[in-house]
Protein backbone atom coordinates (compact mmCIF):
# COMPACT_ATOMS: atom_id res chain seq x y z
CA UNK A 1 0.00 0.00 0.00
CA UNK A 2 1.22 3.49 -0.88
CA UNK A 3 0.42 6.24 1.63
CA UNK A 4 1.22 9.93 1.40
CA UNK A 5 1.58 11.88 4.66
CA UNK A 6 1.30 15.63 4.26
CA UNK A 7 2.14 18.24 6.87
CA UNK A 8 1.34 21.90 6.52
CA UNK A 9 2.75 25.11 7.95
CA UNK A 10 4.97 25.04 11.00
CA UNK A 11 4.86 21.27 11.50
CA UNK A 12 8.57 21.29 10.65
CA UNK A 13 8.97 23.32 13.88
CA UNK A 14 7.78 20.52 16.16
CA UNK A 15 9.86 20.49 19.32
CA UNK A 16 10.57 24.20 18.86
CA UNK A 17 7.18 25.92 18.89
CA UNK A 18 4.67 25.83 21.73
CA UNK A 19 6.07 22.76 23.46
CA UNK A 20 3.25 22.86 25.97
CA UNK A 21 0.80 22.28 23.10
CA UNK A 22 2.75 20.16 20.60
CA UNK A 23 5.28 18.41 22.83
CA UNK A 24 9.06 18.27 22.86
CA UNK A 25 9.68 15.70 20.13
CA UNK A 26 10.95 17.22 16.89
CA UNK A 27 9.87 16.73 13.28
CA UNK A 28 12.57 14.14 12.43
CA UNK A 29 11.30 12.11 15.40
CA UNK A 30 7.77 12.17 13.95
CA UNK A 31 9.01 11.13 10.52
CA UNK A 32 11.03 8.24 11.98
CA UNK A 33 8.02 7.14 14.03
CA UNK A 34 5.96 6.88 10.85
CA UNK A 35 8.76 5.28 8.84
CA UNK A 36 9.19 2.58 11.48
CA UNK A 37 5.44 1.91 11.43
CA UNK A 38 5.46 1.78 7.63
CA UNK A 39 8.35 -0.67 7.55
CA UNK A 40 6.65 -2.93 10.09
CA UNK A 41 3.41 -2.93 8.08
CA UNK A 42 5.02 -3.03 4.62
CA UNK A 43 3.67 0.36 3.60
CA UNK A 44 5.29 2.47 0.91
CA UNK A 45 5.36 5.82 2.71
CA UNK A 46 6.11 9.31 1.50
CA UNK A 47 6.22 12.19 3.97
CA UNK A 48 5.81 15.70 2.58
CA UNK A 49 5.89 19.01 4.46
CA UNK A 50 5.42 22.52 3.17
CA UNK A 51 4.68 25.94 4.57
CA UNK A 52 3.17 26.93 1.22
CA UNK A 53 -0.46 26.37 0.27
CA UNK A 54 0.23 25.98 -3.44
CA UNK A 55 2.89 23.31 -2.86
CA UNK A 56 0.44 21.30 -0.77
CA UNK A 57 -2.22 21.58 -3.47
CA UNK A 58 0.27 20.57 -6.16
CA UNK A 59 1.30 17.48 -4.18
CA UNK A 60 -2.32 16.45 -3.57
CA UNK A 61 -2.96 16.71 -7.30
CA UNK A 62 0.16 14.65 -8.06
CA UNK A 63 -1.24 11.95 -5.76
CA UNK A 64 -4.06 11.48 -8.25
CA UNK A 65 -1.56 10.23 -10.83
CA UNK A 66 1.18 8.52 -8.81
CA UNK A 67 -0.60 5.50 -7.33
CA UNK A 68 -1.21 6.93 -3.87
CA UNK A 69 -3.78 4.72 -2.12
CA UNK A 70 -4.24 6.65 1.11
CA UNK A 71 -3.54 10.16 2.35
CA UNK A 72 -2.92 11.38 5.88
CA UNK A 73 -2.88 15.16 6.22
CA UNK A 74 -2.26 17.68 8.97
CA UNK A 75 -3.01 20.92 7.13
CA UNK A 76 -1.86 23.02 10.09
CA UNK A 77 -3.40 26.49 10.07
CA UNK A 78 -4.74 25.87 6.54
CA UNK A 79 -7.29 23.58 8.23
CA UNK A 80 -9.29 26.61 9.26
CA UNK A 81 -9.53 28.59 6.04
CA UNK A 82 -8.07 26.90 2.95
CA UNK A 83 -10.95 26.06 0.68
CA UNK A 84 -8.33 25.52 -2.03
CA UNK A 85 -6.78 22.61 -0.09
CA UNK A 86 -10.28 21.33 0.69
CA UNK A 87 -11.14 21.33 -3.02
CA UNK A 88 -7.88 19.56 -3.88
CA UNK A 89 -8.61 16.87 -1.27
CA UNK A 90 -12.12 16.45 -2.69
CA UNK A 91 -10.66 15.93 -6.15
CA UNK A 92 -8.89 12.67 -5.36
CA UNK A 93 -10.72 9.43 -4.63
CA UNK A 94 -8.55 7.74 -2.01
CA UNK A 95 -9.17 7.34 1.70
CA UNK A 96 -8.09 10.47 3.54
CA UNK A 97 -7.49 11.14 7.23
CA UNK A 98 -7.10 14.58 8.79
CA UNK A 99 -4.93 14.56 11.91
CA UNK A 100 -4.12 17.20 14.52
CA UNK A 101 -1.64 16.77 17.36
CA UNK A 102 -3.50 18.97 19.84
CA UNK A 103 -7.12 18.77 20.93
CA UNK A 104 -8.58 21.39 18.60
CA UNK A 105 -11.91 21.25 20.48
CA UNK A 106 -10.25 22.66 23.60
CA UNK A 107 -8.32 25.50 21.98
CA UNK A 108 -9.18 28.88 20.48
CA UNK A 109 -12.56 29.12 18.74
CA UNK A 110 -11.04 29.46 15.27
CA UNK A 111 -9.23 26.12 15.69
CA UNK A 112 -12.54 24.31 16.20
CA UNK A 113 -13.43 25.01 12.57
CA UNK A 114 -12.08 22.68 9.92
CA UNK A 115 -12.96 23.45 6.32
CA UNK A 116 -10.91 20.42 5.21
CA UNK A 117 -12.55 17.83 7.50
CA UNK A 118 -15.51 17.11 5.21
CA UNK A 119 -13.14 16.32 2.34
CA UNK A 120 -11.63 13.55 4.47
CA UNK A 121 -13.05 10.23 5.60
CA UNK A 122 -11.91 10.47 9.19
CA UNK A 123 -10.49 13.00 11.64
CA UNK A 124 -8.17 12.41 14.60
CA UNK A 125 -7.19 15.08 17.12
CA UNK A 126 -5.80 15.37 20.61
CA UNK A 127 -3.73 12.19 20.48
CA UNK A 128 -0.33 13.82 20.15
CA UNK A 129 2.05 12.24 17.65
CA UNK A 130 0.30 8.91 18.22
CA UNK A 131 -2.55 10.37 16.14
CA UNK A 132 -0.40 9.90 13.04
CA UNK A 133 -0.03 6.18 13.78
CA UNK A 134 -3.76 5.90 14.43
CA UNK A 135 -4.35 7.55 11.07
CA UNK A 136 -2.02 5.13 9.31
CA UNK A 137 -3.82 2.21 10.99
CA UNK A 138 -7.17 3.59 9.80
CA UNK A 139 -5.88 3.82 6.23
CA UNK A 140 -4.51 0.27 6.38
CA UNK A 141 -7.85 -1.12 7.55
CA UNK A 142 -10.12 0.98 5.33
CA UNK A 143 -8.40 1.48 1.99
Amino acid sequence: MKILVMNGPNLNFLGIREKEVYGTEDYPYLVKLMEDFAKEHQIELEVFQSNHEGAIIDRIQEAYFDGTEGLLINPGAFTHYSYAIRDALSSIRVKKVEVHISNIEEREDFRKISVTKDACDYQIFGQGLKGYLLGLEYLLKNS
